[in-house]
């Protein structure tokens, strides 16, 4: 019998499976931020109920952390969490640990995350994790009490979708412009309840920082969770990290870690292919992840769109202050966010880089960057990029969600335009009235320098 990668993992991890038809599945790890964590916990307080396994929980302290250097804001969420952690005897990755950051970056940088083990975590980019194909699932706040007690989610069962990425991707278009194109070609709401598992040539390209781009978007567009298959470049990426196996056991993970695939014959519910050879860098036009233009493409008509889309189209249209017809190429921006869980590992900060070095931000902008952890932080300042970046005029922050959740003290002012590497665009989400335009690294930082959208392969050819 053949089985999809997803079918393995899942099998491993089942329980039981409950009166009412939802499945008890095992968690192996919880990561929770300082969002939920203080109303979670407290429901454990009143309900007289403990952390189940202690040594398997991780709280990160990210959305509210401001990331302005020097200053010092403690959130009532942060004191709050930092209390309920110690109260529980749980690890909190407070502002100060040299290891802190988002929490999608860092459970997959201490190995907190590993191929074919379970996450649970509450916020819905738990998805980016799939891309060493670790199993993770968003939950709420309910659940998550559930889960910190039992060890257990209580789920129905995904239903499952293969993506399958062909071709290969040219100089300075990446995993974000292959998220956004997804988006666009799916819809917001195609993978709505599905495990969607990515493969094919240009995945098996990526690197394992694009696969985390790739995977954390997925919830844009509706999945529930998503997988790709642990390959070389997995096992190297994972190996030595702090909570990877060691000696035999490190042995004895490789050994299971290849058997996770999908086998030849295994059947999805439904399965995709998009061609990438020609895809150009994307943008989005609108407020939604699916509103979305090659750069060298016109903003539709809401009337060319799908009878279901044309409101909303219209709606995007009249707040971001764009016309259909007219080329996003040459549009005015105010502000550039590099950053987010989304975007913000070293191979992201290097690409931009790459585009600001030896200029300098264009007058009236607003750019800042804000790497996704510490360590991070720390290796890019061991290469210099934020001294490209801090001579070229960008603001070099404290590792944190910044403008990407707007709950820090990080947004825009209202009118504002801002180019962001963060994965959403809704309205109000950078700031009452801000409008975001989602875009990869390179995008963004050559927005940042010529003051305006512009297409980075351009940009760099009049550099060469």
């Amino acid at each position: 019998m053949t089985h999809t990668l997803f079918d393995k993992i899942w099998a491993l991890h089942h329980v039981d499976t409950r009166a009412d038809g939802k499945h008890l599945l095992y968690m192996d790890r919880h990561a929770v931020h300082e969002l939920h964590a203080p109303h979670a916990f407290g429901l454990l307080d009143e309900n007289e109920r403990t952390v189940r396994r202690t040594d398997l929980t991780m709280v990160v302290q990210d959305h509210t952390v401001p990331t302005r250097p020097g200053v010092i804001r403690i959130s009532p969420h942060i004191q709050a969490t930092l209390q309920a952690g110690l109260r529980h005897g749980v690890k909190v990755l407070d502002v100060n640990d040299p290891e802190h950051g988002i929490v999608h970056v860092v459970t997959p940088e201490l190995g907190i995350a590993l191929p074919g083990l379970t996450l649970a975590c509450p916020d819905s980019h738990a998805s980016t994790v799939g891309a060493i194909g670790c199993l993770a699932f968003g939950c709420g706040t309910t659940e998550l009490v559930h889960v910190l007690s039992t060890q257990v989610m209580a789920m129905e069962k995904p239903r499952q979708m293969r993506i399958w990425l062909d071709g290969s991707l040219s100089n300075w278009v990446n995993a974000k412009d292959v998220a956004l194109a997804l988006i666009r070609r799916m819809g917001v709401s195609a993978a709505r309840s599905t495990a969607v598992e990515y493969c094919g040539p240009v995945v098996e390209a990526m690197d394992i920082e694009s696969r985390m781009t790739l995977c954390n978007m997925t919830i844009e567009w509706g999945g529930r969770t998503c997988l790709i298959a642990p390959d070389e470049k997995t096992i190297a990426w994972c190996k030595g990290r702090r909570g990877a196996p060691q000696g035999q056991a490190w042995d004895e993970a490789l050994a299971w870690w290849r058997t996770l695939h999908t086998d030849a014959k295994a059947v999805f519910d439904e399965e995709h292919h998009l061609d990438c050879t020609d895809l150009s860098p994307q943008l989005t036009w609108g407020t939604d992840p699916a509103q979305v233009i090659g750069i060298n493409e016109a903003v539709p008509q809401p009337m060319a769109l799908d009878a279901s889309a044309q409101d909303r189209a219209t709606r995007a249209l009249a707040y971001m202050a764009v016309k259909a017809g007219q080329s996003l190429d040459g549009l005015t921006i105010d502000r550039v966010f590099i950053g987010s869980c989304s975007n913000a590992r070293l191979p992201d900060l290097r690409t931009a880089a790459r585009v600001v070095q030896g200029r300098q931000v264009a007058a009236g902008v607003q750019a800042l960057v804000v790497p996704g952890s510490s360590t991070i932080k720390r290796q890019a300042e061991a290469e210099g990029l934020d001294q490209i970046f801090l001579q070229a005029g960008f603001e070099w922050r404290e590792a944190g969600c910044s403008m990407c959740a707007g709950a820090n003290g990080d947004i825009g002012s209202p009118g504002q335009r801002c180019v962001a590497t963060s994965n959403r665009n809704f309205e109000n989400r950078q700031g009452r009235d801000v409008r975001t335009h989602l875009a990869s690294p390179a995008m963004a930082a050559a927005a940042a320098i010529a003051g305006h959208l512009t297409d980075v392969r351009r940009l760099m050819e009049t550099k060469a």
